[in-house]
């Protein structure tokens, strides 16, 4: 298994840039493809990242920068998963050695990055709406330039792309849509009868001849014209709706061509070379395989959306953890609490694997439900289901889940109906960066009157809350998690949990660490690097975060003038917000620092490198809590 030496291409190492790319011939392109789907395959088998969407647009990156004259004209990539090949073309080649580690590129689009990169986007079905604001400044500034928002199937399922392809209509402004679906089941022999008709259809002549017979019609008396028009639009309505699966696109507004083969490079080039002289909403409907070029992708097509380093000839993935993840124990307890309880039902927005609910998908079918990429209509479809008796479980990244902010406020809290909220992938979350790092739940959430917010400090205590969730009735309940391996800890019975009790881990004398989900381990380390300088910490592990266990707070900060709270989640409004506001509601006078995540955007990294940098290790929890003593200390001496 050689290394892929970019030295001994043909033609990738001599393309920087979009410029360098259209020195080439039109026939080139085939071979330069083949190139750059090596070059990728073999610098991600090293480093790890997102793979199969990249892999499925190769051919089509390649043409809309050929065709296109970029940055000028401006392409949006909804999420970004499927732009690692863009920015191999647009001056990241060598870079890319470097994607989703600290200090090195970003796995997403990201404007700051480069000048091509028109729109930054982690979330899903962001594209044509900001292609839509993207054209209407255009306009204002009198620009010709092309727009052109490329979104995959996935993020189709999303209401947002409707209500801009609406808005798009209605307005009738000059945008391209490039849907790229990767749905693997399309038969080949569509194509001959697909491009035959997609060449048709764009070809100068036939648009020259539907124009002047549109304009020939336009002569006669009205009431004949309108007919011979009606007629026309009709026929040729019709012609696309039986060819074609684009009548929802074209009632929209927009002219559809489509389906077309995603992999055929030089069609796509001579397909946008028409398409670009043309005006208006334009849809694009291209076929693509998601992980096209190895021979493993077809067999595990979720799998190699994302992935660890791997074997580049067998896409076996080198790490294997010895401790189970977090997310496959959620996914196994939510599993048995169902076979155990009828009411309760899973619920999911597109994440099946991620999220641990591919479990219960595959031994509880009929009691699993993936929406897509459609939060908010998870949430109000788990409140449809808890005002009926049921128990939804919507189990959704603590990232995603803001996008259903008002549903969980409207159709949920208002109503205190009892759905559970899972929200994985909570605090930082490492490579993908800050559109994924989940640091902002605890404070959105705790806002909400009723709501119980819970963080497990290990998985038993997981599998515990879990249970005490699906059993609680009086509202709704959240509970989040990190991303990554448990601690392996020992497994006991579920115990249901009292709602609101916390727990003192460490007794101590000189200073209180409160922490939060898996700040607790954190903090209890921190506490035996204090006991080597002769601290002597004690460590509260809170559990809940609303509502607070006031008894516990107040005997410790009776016992305290000095507290550390630790937590994951930024510092505004969060655990230790919280803390504080009880602080000042009882009067007491209490020194406290709270510790955490600061009011910025924390760039990509490990989470144990990001962990250290911003002093949330024990080492750094540690440091943090002698700094605070020992300046009381030196405050006391000044004094005196």
């Amino acid at each position: 298994m050689s290394e892929y030496d970019i030295s001994n291409s043909t033609f990738l190492k001599n393309i920087n840039y979009p410029t360098d790319l259209k020195k080439l011939n039109l026939m080139d392109l085939r071979q330069l493809a083949d190139e750059v789907r090596e070059y990728l395959i073999d610098t991600i088998s090293k480093i790890g990242g997102h793979l199969g969407a990249s892999l499925g647009v190769c051919e089509l990156t390649l043409a809309l920068h050929y065709v296109f004259n970029t940055p000028d004209d401006r392409i949006i990539w909804d999420v970004g998963h499927q732009g690692y090949i863009h920015k191999i073309l647009t001056g990241r080649k060598e870079e890319l050695k470097k994607i989703r580690q600290k200090d090195g590129i970003s796995g997403f689009l990201k404007r700051s990055e480069s000048e091509y990169d028109v729109f930054g986007a982690g979330h899903a079905t962001t594209s044509i709406s900001a292609a839509l604001g993207i054209a209407t400044a255009r306009d204002f500034l009198k620009k010709n330039n092309k727009v052109i928002a490329v979104i995959g199937d996935g993020s189709m399922t999303g209401g947002m792309a409707y209500e801009a392809m609406n808005n798009i209509g209605l307005l009738k402004k000059d945008i391209i849509v490039v849907l790229n679906d990767n749905k693997m089941s399309i038969a080949p022999n569509v194509w001959s009868i697909q491009n035959y008709f997609n060449e048709f259809m764009t070809n100068d002549t036939y648009n020259k001849f539907r124009s002047k017979v549109w304009e020939m019609t336009g002569v006669l008396d009205k009431k004949t014209s309108d007919r011979l028009r009606r007629v026309a639009a009709k026929v040729e309505g019709g012609l696309k709706g039986v060819i074609t699966p684009g009548m929802l696109f074209e009632a929209l507004g927009f002219r559809y061509f489509g389906p077309v083969n995603g992999h055929n490079v030089v069609n796509l080039v001579k397909m946008f070379e028409e398409i670009s002289k043309m005006s208006g909403p334009i849809l694009v409907h291209t076929i693509t395989e998601k992980g096209k070029g190895p021979s493993y992708a077809p067999m595990h097509p979720q799998k190699i959306h994302a992935l660890n380093p791997f074997n580049k000839v067998t896409g076996i993935e080198h790490k294997k953890a010895t401790v189970p993840a977090y997310t496959k124990i959620f996914g196994e307890a939510l599993t048995e609490l169902a076979k155990k309880d009828e009411k309760i039902i899973a619920v999911n927005a597109a994440m099946p694997d991620g999220t641990g609910l591919n479990i219960i998908q595959k031994e509880i079918p009929e009691r699993y439900f993936d929406v897509g990429i459609a939060e908010q209509h998870a949430v109000t479809f788990c409140a449809g289901l808890a005002t009926e008796g049921f128990t939804p479980v919507a189990a959704i990244y603590s990232t995603f889940l803001q996008r259903a902010f008002d549903q969980i406020v409207h159709d949920v809290a208002i109503q205190k109906l009892p759905v559970v909220f899972v929200l994985d992938r909570a605090g930082l979350v490492g490579a993908d960066g800050p559109t994924h790092h989940g640091v902002y739940d605890l404070t959105y959430l705790r806002l909400i009157p009723g709501m119980v917010i819970m963080a497990p400090k290990d998985e038993n205590e997981l599998r515990n809350m879990l249970y005490t969730a699906t059993q609680y009735k009086r509202g709704p309940i959240a509970m989040r998690y990190p991303r990554g391996n448990a601690l392996g800890v020992e497994i006991g019975d579920y115990e249901k949990m009292e709602i609101g009790k916390g727990e003192r881990v460490r007794e101590g004398k000189d200073v209180a660490i409160l922490a939060i989900g898996n700040m607790v381990n954190n903090s209890m380390l921190a506490a035996e690097i204090l006991d080597s300088k002769g601290i002597n910490a004690e460590v509260i592990n809170a559990r809940f975060v609303k509502p607070l266990d006031r008894e516990l707070l107040f005997e410790v900060l009776s016992k305290f003038d000095k507290i550390i709270t630790v937590e994951d989640n930024t510092i505004i409004g969060g655990f230790g917000s919280a803390i504080s506001e009880f602080a000042s509601e009882s009067n007491l006078k209490n020194e406290i620092l709270i510790h955490g995540i600061p009011d910025r955007f924390i760039d990509h990294g490990k989470p144990e490198e990001l962990h250290e940098e911003l002093k949330i290790d024990p080492k750094g929890i540690a440091e943090v809590a002698e700094e605070f003593l020992l300046k009381g200390k030196i405050h006391e001496k000044k004094e005196s």
